[in-house]
C-alpha cells in the first residue's frame, strides 16, 4: 500500500440530478425540500407514501415516478442534506490556513444546529442498518477530512496514519456536535473554539509520526 492516500469525497456528494424538464425539475426539488420538513419530525417507519402524498400534497404516483419507492425518496432527501453540509463546510473561499479551520468547523457546527434531524440521519447511519445511507455517511467524513487537510497542508494527498489520525477527530467531532446540539450549550463559538483546538493537538501528534506533515504555527 502506498504511504499516502487520496481522501476524496468517497460516493457522488453532489446533488442529484433530475431528469426531465425545468418543470419536473422544479417538482423534484420541492418534493425534497417537503420530504426534509417532513423525515424532520416524522420517524421514517411512521411515514407511509399515502401520508408523503397527503402532506406534499401531490399524488402518490408522482412521488413514485421520481423516485421509485419510499427508501428512493428518503435516499434523495439525506443526498441533499449531505450536499448542504459538505457545501456549507467547504464554501470557506480564500483565506489564511487557520481562518480555514475555523470557518470550516463554524459551517459544521451552524449546519447541525440548524438542521438538527438531518444531521443526526447522517451520523447515525439513517434507518437501520441501511448499506447506501452509511455510505453517503462514510463519504462526509472523508470530504470532511480532505477539507481539513487542505487547511493544514494545503493538499487532501496525506499519509495513512496522518488519515487515521483526523478521522479519529472528526468521530469526536461528532460526538460532541451531537451532544451539543440537544440543548446548544455552550455558545456555538465556544464548542468551535473547543473542537479547533483539540484539531491543534492532532496536528501536532501527526507531525511527530510524519514530519513531512508539519503541523500549522499556533494562533
Amino acid at each position: 500500500m502506498n504511504s499516502s492516500q487520496q481522501c476524496g469525497a468517497g460516493p457522488d456528494l453532489g446533488r442529484p440530478q433530475p431528469r426531465g424538464t425545468d418543470r419536473s425539475v422544479a417538482r423534484r426539488a420541492e418534493l425534497i425540500t417537503i420530504g426534509r420538513k417532513l423525515f424532520a419530525d416524522t420517524s421514517y417507519d411512521a411515514l407511509s407514501m399515502d401520508d408523503i402524498a397527503r402532506h406534499a400534497g401531490v399524488a402518490k404516483g408522482l412521488i413514485y415516478y421520481y423516485f421509485k419507492s419510499k427508501r428512493g425518496y428518503y435516499l434523495a432527501i439525506v443526498e441533499e442534506s449531505v450536499a448542504d453540509l459538505v457545501a456549507r463546510a467547504g464554501g470557506v473561499g480564500d483565506l489564511t490556513p487557520v481562518d480555514r479551520v475555523h470557518r470550516t468547523i463554524d459551517g459544521y457546527l451552524r449546519y447541525a444546529e440548524h438542521h438538527q434531524a438531518a444531521y443526526r440521519t447522517i451520523i447515525s447511519g439513517g434507518v437501520g442498518f441501511d448499506a447506501e445511507v452509511h455510505a453517503i455517511r462514510d463519504g462526509v467524513r472523508e470530504a470532511m477530512i480532505a477539507t481539513i487537510a487542505e487547511g493544514a497542508y494545503g493538499r487532501s494527498d496525506i499519509p495513512r496514519v496522518a488519515r487515521m489520525a483526523l478521522l479519529g477527530w472528526l468521530y469526536s467531532v461528532e460526538g460532541v456536535t451531537l451532544d451539543w446540539i440537544g440543548d446548544r450549550t455552550p455558545a456555538r463559538d465556544t464548542v468551535r473554539e473547543l473542537l479547533v483546538r483539540l484539531l491543534g493537538e492532532t496536528l501536532r501528534v501527526i507531525e511527530q509520526f510524519e514530519p513531512d506533515c508539519p503541523a500549522p504555527a499556533r494562533p
